[in-house]
């Protein structure tokens, strides 16, 4: 296969959804990646499959499980002083405990989206009067560019740019989530970007079969088809990989390096789970005078909105499905969001609500 069209052949996509009938097993599948949420709804693979086959959605959104604390503490960075609050467009519209990054905008705070992290770092160079602090939200896939930025404000001497570092690493939540054994998962669709980065080694420990996954319509389909027949047959789970024409065997060993020289892992609060072991990416001693969190402590934020009925964090442990939530498509939707899910294109309200799952 050369061309992505060729992943989208309606032919071989029905093909495969015979071959996958003809298994005759009935399975619990989570998706963990938030990219394979909208890319399975987007192309109606629910639709192809089997009844017996149920597709779960996971903890693949990191603008999602990003914690509450770490929302509220973002919003309270925009009561610094000439500080300009450099983040990526999700996170604008994701609500606080008290407004968000977006209401601090439209209250004359310097809350600017960028589409990568070295624009925050252009903002820095351009703006040497000001504090610039950009919101590492994000897997592996994100970490790497975040640290190559960290190393370039280094090298050019830079004393007006942080980073507040909410990266989270994905083998510790998936581990969580198969520890907790609140549901039964018969197989996990491992997220494609991610391993990119990664490659297949460090999901090793996963005991249930598990496949490294594309995003077109064909990969999707021959992800499901390898797990179906791994669980039929009852053999040792081991990771599979349709995503070989991205995904290597060590994974990208320069991405890897740069992250490693920058970041550290640490324990990491995720919406919805609680604190995760080893599951956070914090920026290294070595680095430290780039570090947000260290650099203006925490800062807290006025008033608070209270609980509400939102199930944000069970719909990411995949429990729930947004038709769960008493709030989905009425008094919670992407133009009023009460909680994350609802807010990322990688969230599975969000996905949801714009492929009419309502």
């Amino acid at each position: 296969m050369k061309y992505v069209d060729e992943f989208n052949d309606r032919k071989i996509v029905g093909k495969i959804a015979s071959e996958i009938s003809a298994l005759k097993v009935s399975a619990n599948i989570m998706e963990v990646c938030g990219t394979h949420t909208s890319s399975i709804f987007r192309h109606g693979i629910r639709d192809l499959l089997p009844s017996g086959v149920r597709l779960l959605t996971g903890p693949g959104c990191p603008v999602c499980v990003t914690s509450q604390s770490d929302i509220d503490s973002m919003i309270g960075l925009c009561e610094i002083e000439d500080a300009v609050i450099a983040t990526f467009g999700d996170m604008m519209r994701v609500p606080g405990s008290s407004g968000s990054l977006a209401a601090k905008r439209a209250e004359g705070a310097q809350v600017r989206p960028v589409y990568s992290p070295t624009d925050a770092l252009e903002i820095a160079v351009r703006e040497r009067d000001r504090k610039v602090i950009f919101l590492g939200v994000g897997f592996e896939t994100t970490a790497p560019a975040v640290a190559a930025t960290i190393i370039a404000a280094g090298e050019k001497g830079l004393n007006n740019f942080w980073v507040y570092s909410a990266h989270k690493i994905m083998p510790p939540a998936i581990r969580a989530i198969l520890s907790a054994d609140e549901i039964r998962i018969d197989g996990l669709m491992l997220p494609g970007h991610v391993s990119t980065i990664l490659g297949p080694k460090p999901y090793e420990f996963i005991n249930v079969p598990s496949v490294i996954a594309g995003f077109e319509p064909m990969d999707i389909m021959l992800s499901i088809h390898m797990l179906l027949k791994q669980i039929k047959t009852g053999e040792k789970p081991r990771v599979g990989n349709e995503y070989g024409r991205a995904v290597r065997p060590g994974g990208n060993e320069k991405a890897k390096k740069v992250m490693n020289e920058v970041f550290e892992t640490g324990d990491a609060e995720w919406r919805g789970f609680g604190l995760i072991p080893g599951s956070g990416l914090d920026i290294k001693k070595k680095y430290g005078r780039f570090d947000a969190k260290k650099a203006f402590g925490a800062v807290a934020v006025a008033g608070g909105a209270g609980k509400t009925a939102c199930i944000c964090g069970q719909i990411l442990r995949g429990l729930k499905t947004p038709k769960d939530c008493s709030l989905f498509g009425s008094a919670c939707t992407p133009d009023k969001p009460v909680g994350p899910c609802m807010v990322s294109s990688e969230g599975a309200c969000s996905t949801y609500y714009k492929y009419g799952a309502r």
